[in-house]
């Protein structure tokens, strides 16, 4: 061996513990983005998360900017609190973009006259399932985007029976929301919603549902709600959800109201790709009930005649 080759030894290995280095960096890093992303998705604050899976603030913190090496342990009892699998957290949220790369590829791997026959295939099936959502109209988004309102309009109008999801769900367990929350968590809350859900979709005649915002983190619950109601997301500016809850008067929105924003902007984002799954999008952002209504009624008409 020459002798002028042996101090490239060290350099090699100092280049291999960087890049090994930068690897565990990356993964601590997309770890903590999904984790925040799967608890922005649910609508829960730090504090919330913090005390469902009894791993302290300061821990999720450092989790969550990629600074944390948690313990398996912890990060099962945080997966619990969020409602997924350990597998889910690690897993990329890939999965709608990977069908529809899937989808397309298939297609145009067909000769054209397969692919017409594919496509009529296709909208053979989505007429069938408009017609199997005929008379439930699910309205869902953000608290202050409008769905009571132009809910209980919408059955008004079309002599159908208005149903507030979170309404039914505390008449069933005998108090107030934040009571199941306090007693049971987030996980328990996601429960009653789910069995109440399907009560709702047992009974008879025109339904116009108003249903949590929450309700796009519960897969099963969702897939459940698209397949079986006429879904609109019922949106506006993060701004205007805020003012309409103030409006309201839930004044607890104005606590902290920089943060409170910024956490409604988050949870917005993370949602979005799952809203964007229902049938038809309603932005009502500055528009007057009545013009918002007018173009829902106009959207929704065919379902419901």
């Amino acid at each position: 061996m020459h002798r002028d080759s042996a101090p490239l030894k060290p350099s090699v290995s100092l280049e291999t513990a960087r890049r090994g280095e930068a690897i565990e960096s990356g993964f601590l890093a997309a770890l903590g983005h999904r984790v925040r992303e799967l608890r922005n998705r649910r609508g829960m604050t730090r504090k919330m998360l913090s005390r469902e899976a009894d791993v302290s603030e300061r821990h999720l913190a450092q989790l969550e900017s990629g600074d944390g090496n948690i313990s398996v342990v912890l990060l099962r009892r945080i997966a619990g609190a969020l409602g997924v699998s350990l597998a889910e957290v690690f897993a990329a949220n890939a999965a709608s973009t990977e069908d529809g790369n899937d989808i397309r590829e298939l297609l145009e791997r067909l000769p054209s006259q397969r692919r017409r026959e594919a496509m009529a295939l296709l909208e053979r099936e989505f007429r069938d399932e408009r017609k199997s959502k005929a008379g439930r109209i699910a309205l869902i988004g953000l608290r202050g985007a409008g769905k009571s309102t132009l809910g209980s309009m919408l059955a008004e109008e079309f002599d159908a029976r208005f149903v507030e999801l979170d309404r039914e769900i505390e008449k069933d367990a005998g108090m107030a929301l934040e009571e199941i929350f306090s007693l049971y968590g987030q996980t328990g809350y996601r429960r009653f919603e789910r069995r109440i859900l399907e009560r709702v979709l047992s009974w008879e005649g025109r339904i116009i549902l108003s249903v949590g915002g929450g309700v796009v983190s519960e897969r099963e619950t969702y897939e459940r709600l698209l397949a079986s109601c006429y879904t609109v997301w019922v949106k506006a500016q993060p701004e205007e959800h805020m003012s309409r809850v103030v409006a309201q008067g839930d004044l607890r929105a104005m606590a902290e109201n920089d943060e409170a924003m910024e956490d409604l902007r988050r949870i917005l984002g993370a949602r979005a790709p799952l809203y964007r799954m229902a049938d038809l999008e309603l932005d009502t952002s500055g528009d007057s009930v009545e013009k918002s209504f007018t173009k829902l009624k106009q959207s929704i008409e065919p379902i419901l005649s």
